[in-house]
Formats: structure tokens, C-alpha cells, sequence
């Protein structure tokens, strides 16, 4: 086809060629004029030469390290859970906190005897400060209600107490990195020791990758492990439950296992 011709094509026309010639196996641009290959270097072109740096450009980042230095220091410093949550909002090692819209540091009774440690806030969770108040949590509310839990609970042997990994949503609400979970375990360590349960649900893969440096939820789930120093029953995630129903069989095993540790350490 002449220029002429071409340049006569309307846009939808011009698509459906292209994709009528991708259909018939062309995958690679023929130009006007033959390319020698064999003259073309494989060498990639060299980088600019980096700019002299600015005397008033922002002071380089500290490295990961130093940030997870930082939050043992802070963490081992709070004194109760007020100073924790102080601590935690004001520590500006953790990139994402600049995207997200309020910190999420924990909600429930305090003397609870069962700490449920989720994954990172969501976007209800991010609107309202709050861990597990979108749909996953409200199912999850309904789970422990069938044994008799609830997070508002006044009897603390009913009672549960909730906290995530991360108190700030990820954006797009993607899995936290390994880089973000490290600076936030010193908290979370921290926050574990403040509220003392006699029993940890690990919510999900990501804390279980967290507490136990293990992933793969569907092969730990109903399993007793430790962790934090103390026992620990890894679940799936309510988000799971709700895209698969026919796991909820498996979530009310694990449930009344629970019940059950609860009350044998109760005697």
C-alpha cells in the first residue's frame, strides 16, 4: 500500500488490519527500508553521565537497616499501648504511610485472650482507622461470634483484641514487602508483649510469613505453632473464605479448636 492509501484509514479500520495481521502470525515491523542486523551493535547505549549533585538537594535516605534500628528503639522504649501507637504513627521509615489515609493501629479489648494479627489495612480499614471493618471483617465478626467472641466483648476471656502487621494500606492493596514487614515487627513484637494473649491467630499468609517466616496458608492453617513465644493457630483470611466458600468448613474446624485450647488453658 502507497502512503496515499494509508493515510486514507480510518483508526478503526487501521486496528482491525493490525489486528487481522497479528491473527496470521506477524509479530515483528517491516520498515520502509532493509536493516542489516549484522551491522546493528548489540551493545546497549551508554548512560548520560550522572549531574553533579545539587548542594540543596534532600540528604539520601537511610538504608533499611538503619530504619529497623530506629524501630527497636521506639518499640522497646513504649511503656503501654498509648506509647506504642504514639511511636508507630510517628516513625518515618516506611514509604507507604506517605500514600495512606489513617493510621490503623488495633481495635478491641486490650485484656483480650485472643490476639488476631491480620495482614495490613484495607480500604474501609483506611477510611475509618480501624483494622477488619470491610466486608472480610465483617465476616470475621460473625465467625467468632459463633463461638462466642466478639472484639467489643467486656469479659476478657470472651473478648478478642485485633492488630495488623502493617498499620498503613498498601497501595492498590498489595502484598506488604519484605522490607516494610522487617521495620514493623519490632511493633509488632512490642505490641504482643503490651497485651500479653494467651493465644495468636495468624490471619493469613502474610503474617505467618511475618511470625513465622513461613508462607503457604492452605498447608498451615489448623496446625498449633508458636509464635511470639506463645501458641499460635494460623487461619485463612476471611477475604479467602468470602472468594471460597467451600473453605469455610475448614475456618469452622479451626474455630472450635480454638474453643477448645481456650478452655483447656482455662483449667
Amino acid at each position: 500500500m502507497d502512503g496515499g492509501r494509508w493515510d486514507d484509514l480510518d483508526a478503526a479500520t487501521a486496528l482491525a488490519l493490525l489486528e487481522w495481521q497479528a491473527e496470521m502470525g506477524a509479530d515483528e515491523p517491516v520498515l520502509d527500508a532493509p536493516l542489516d542486523r549484522f551491522a546493528v551493535s548489540d551493545r546497549p547505549p551508554a548512560p548520560p553521565p550522572a549531574a553533579a549533585p545539587s548542594k540543596s538537594a534532600a540528604p539520601p535516605e537511610p538504608e533499611p537497616g538503619l530504619w529497623v534500628a530506629e524501630a527497636i528503639r521506639l518499640a522497646e522504649a513504649a511503656q503501654s499501648l498509648d506509647d506504642l501507637a504514639t511511636a508507630q504513627e510517628r516513625f518515618d521509615g516506611i514509604e507507604l504511610k506517605k500514600g495512606a489515609g489513617r493510621f490503623v493501629f488495633a481495635d478491641g479489648n486490650p485484656a483480650a485472650r485472643v490476639l488476631i494479627l491480620g495482614e495490613a489495612p484495607g480500604d474501609e480499614e483506611d477510611r475509618q482507622g480501624r483494622p477488619f471493618v470491610g466486608r472480610a471483617g465483617q465476616l470475621l465478626d460473625r465467625m467468632f461470634a459463633a463461638i462466642g467472641m466478639a472484639r467489643d466483648h467486656v469479659d476478657a476471656a470472651r473478648a478478642l483484641y485485633i492488630t495488623n502487621v502493617l498499620p498503613w494500606r498498601p497501595p492498590g492493596n498489595r502484598d506488604p514487602s519484605d522490607a516494610e514487614m522487617a521495620m514493623m515487627m519490632p511493633f509488632v513484637r512490642r505490641h504482643v508483649d503490651l497485651v500479653a494473649p494467651d493465644l495468636i491467630v495468624l490471619m493469613g499468609n502474610t503474617p505467618c510469613q511475618a511470625a513465622l517466616g513461613r508462607r503457604g496458608i492452605l498447608r498451615l492453617r489448623g496446625t498449633w505453632t508458636e509464635a511470639f513465644g506463645r501458641p499460635a493457630l494460623p487461619m485463612t483470611h476471611p477475604a479467602y473464605l468470602l472468594r471460597n466458600p467451600v473453605a469455610k468448613k475448614d475456618a469452622w474446624a479451626d474455630l472450635l479448636g480454638l474453643q477448645a485450647r481456650l478452655e483447656t488453658l482455662a483449667v
